[in-house]
């Protein structure tokens, strides 16, 4: 869409980062080892290459630099004029020719000392050469250096500049500071310009895009202008000013009629008269601002007067466009950015005076003709006097009026304006449920009681399962079923009611034990079987337990014992002894393939020949596995995991990291 993107301009490096790029790219770049014995033409070819070579990275460089920068004679007059305000043109293309006389510096002093190369006669005099004309080019970029800084400085602020295409379709907003250009374009485009109540808080161009009949507008809004001399204007309004002069696009020139931006109606209308030759041959609309504050109706008779004058003047750049002066040109309309009242009828009227102004100028051109040669509207001729208007099926009115309908639906947008507004109204999410009953819709319902998720436990059928419930607790009850299993008390004697507490006691107390053991798993050291001295559970304690509360412990000691030694029956069973004839004592075929293989687990020996390996017998696998072990054994001696392992075999040689550092040899160069 722009016609340059000065984004893309390369990062302009310093005088001294320039040098150090091309001398360690030279360094890396060509062969940097050259012995006594070499003949002299090889020496001479050695150090010809890198004069060369070094010459070649600058003139790139400084191409790259001369050819990215745009020539102002060559770009759009606004993009020239804006630079100029910004930075001097003349310093811009000094900087520029600086570069430019450097590369042909440095081409020159390359061409003589290769030529110096030719016939030098040994070792010590080439590589004299060499150094005289390495130090004569960073010598010649040192001194641009200041250029180059320049010219990084304009890099980055041309970066900065907002992309504006000086050919399209564009609105352009100008006037006094903090009169309400800012909050405007705010209003109508996707812009996010800084908005303070005091003057010039925009200090440069700002972009918006918006949208009219399917058409994109660009929107410009330009710092405010101050009604002084033009010599005296600043850089800020200059800005302005430049656009002013170089877009063609509609021009909003916006008024304050409540005098709240710092300066009376009588200064803008100066302003206006002093810059008016700048909206020549542009649309304009004076956009009376603030409406909210001041009602234009309610103006003294001179501020009215200075309107009604500026808008004769308005009326006046109309009728030079070829326009007919008429009232309902739209050139003057109020506005109020706060309560957004007449935002998008200001907009729409710029946008169709800017699309009524560009048609006609495409139709007094002469491509026109051209166009209209290629066009043939077909007539059709009656057939009879009978009139046929055009009829609409009642569908498609239906369904306009059901469009309409939904249009004037309020939205939750409008309800919260209607009631306080943001932080004030908080949409209702439930007001949708669908309910027997509506006033449901509103009941507060816990979202957890007493540490549970309640939506857990809701069941649609909550009702229909409790009283099946309920009826099957009533079936149970009639039949007074006895339960056999829970010890009831009074048919007990004294004796065994003592014993049974001491048992559930005793149980308690080995529960609370196994809880504690429980939460102190983690922090608890694990000790081996072979010295745990107490012996807490054993069939022999059991037993003796048992004794002392008057019970015979054999029945439990012998279910015990013959618990632990179940598994090692299954063991000696799956050995293969009695394999055959016990298979069908387990309890699964899984278990009895996982015994089975347990009892195969035996160690092979490393020369034994398995199937697939691909050995033809055990002699050739102890050779294949012993020249392994040779091919492994020096690797595993300089600790490497493989070939391809990054190894530095001198973390700090000695003559990079021993001695003293003179003064002044801190640069490696």
């Amino acid at each position: 869409m722009v016609q340059y993107n000065f984004k893309k301009i390369t990062v302009v490096p310093t005088g001294k980062d320039f040098i150090d790029i091309i001398l360690s790219r030279t360094q890396r770049q060509t062969p940097t080892v050259v012995h006594k014995g070499y003949a002299i033409s090889r020496l001479r070819q050695f150090y010809m290459r890198k004069v060369k070579y070094t010459q070649t990275n600058f003139h790139d460089k400084l191409s790259t630099i001369i050819d990215e920068f745009p020539r102002l004679d060559d770009i759009h007059p606004f993009y020239g004029d804006l630079l100029h305000v910004l930075y001097n043109k003349d310093h811009y293309k000094l900087a520029l020719g600086q570069i430019n006389t450097a590369r042909n510096l440095i081409g020159k002093i390359a061409k003589d000392y290769v030529r110096l190369l030719k016939y030098g006669d040994s070792l010590y005099r080439c590589k004299a050469l060499k150094v005289a004309a390495l130090g004569r080019m960073c010598t010649v970029i040192k001194r641009v250096g200041p250029s180059l800084a320049y010219l990084e400085q304009i890099r980055q602020h041309m970066a900065r500049l907002p992309s504006i295409d000086p050919n399209t379709r564009t609105i352009l907003i100008c006037g006094y500071p903090n009169v309400g250009k800012s909050s405007f374009i705010n209003k109508i485009t996707r812009a996010d310009v800084d908005v303070q109540p005091y003057a010039f808080t925009t200090k440069s161009l700002f972009v918006g895009h918006t949208d009219y009949k399917y058409l994109r507008y660009q929107v410009i809004d330009t710092p405010g202008i101050l009604d002084r001399p033009f010599e005296d204007r600043n850089i800020i309004e200059m800005c302005s000013i430049t656009a002013l002069a170089h877009l063609r696009a509609a021009v909003l020139f916006f008024l304050d009629i409540s005098g709240s931006c710092g300066y009376s109606i009588q200064q803008q209308a100066a302003l206006f008269h002093s810059i008016k030759s700048l909206f020549m041959n542009k649309p304009l609309i004076i956009v009376c601002n603030k409406t909210d504050l001041q009602p234009l109706e309610g103006l003294s008779e001179a501020d009215m007067k200075l309107v009604m004058d500026m808008k004769s003047e308005a009326m006046k750049t109309v009728m030079g466009q070829g326009g007919e002066a008429t009232t309902d040109d739209g050139v003057l309309l109020t506005m109020s950015a706060l309560m957004e009242d007449g935002v998008i009828a200001v907009k729409n009227a710029a946008c169709e005076r800017l699309l009524n102004q560009r048609v006609e100028v495409k139709m007094k051109s002469k491509k026109i003709n051209d166009c209209l040669n290629r066009f043939h509207v077909a007539i059709p001729k009656p057939r009879d006097q009978k009139e046929r208007p055009p009829c609409i099926p009642q569908a498609i009115l239906e369904a306009k009026a059901e469009a309409a309908e939904k249009e004037k639906r309020k939205l939750e947008r409008d309800l919260e304006n209607e009631n306080g507004g943001a932080g004030v109204y908080s949409a209702s999410l439930k007001k949708h449920y669908i309910l027997e009953n509506d006033e449901w819709k509103e009941d507060i319902m816990p979202e957890f009681w007493e540490g549970h998720n309640i939506s857990d436990f809701i069941d649609p059928d909550i009702l229909f399962n409790l009283e099946k419930l309920e009826r099957a607790e009533g079936i149970r009850q009639e039949q007074a079923v006895d339960d056999d299993f829970e010890i009831d008390g009074n048919e007990m004697t004294p004796e065994e009611q003592e014993a049974l507490a001491e048992i559930r006691k005793k149980k308690k107390l080995l529960i609370q034990e196994h809880r504690i053991k429980k939460s102190t798993a983690e922090s608890r050291p694990i000790v081996p079987r072979k010295f745990d001295k107490e012996r807490k559970f054993t069939s022999h304690r059991m037993g003796r337990e048992l004794s002392a509360l008057g019970l015979d412990p054999s029945s439990a000691i012998n279910r015990a014992r013959s618990v632990s030694r179940g598994r090692k029956r299954e063991r000696s069973i799956a050995r293969g002894d009695e394999a055959t004839d016990m298979d069908v004592d387990q309890p699964n075929k899984k278990q009895r393939m996982r015994s089975l293989s347990r009892a195969r687990s035996v160690s092979r020996p490393p020369g034994e020949v398995v199937p697939g390996e691909g050995f033809k017998d055990s002699k050739q696998k102890i050779a294949a596995i012993s020249i392994a072990r040779k091919s492994t054994k020096q690797r595993n001696k300089n600790a490497r995991k493989g070939e391809a392992d990054r190894v530095i075999p001198t973390l700090k040689p000695k003559h990079l990291f021993s001695g003293k550092r003179g003064k002044g040899k801190t640069d490696r160069r």
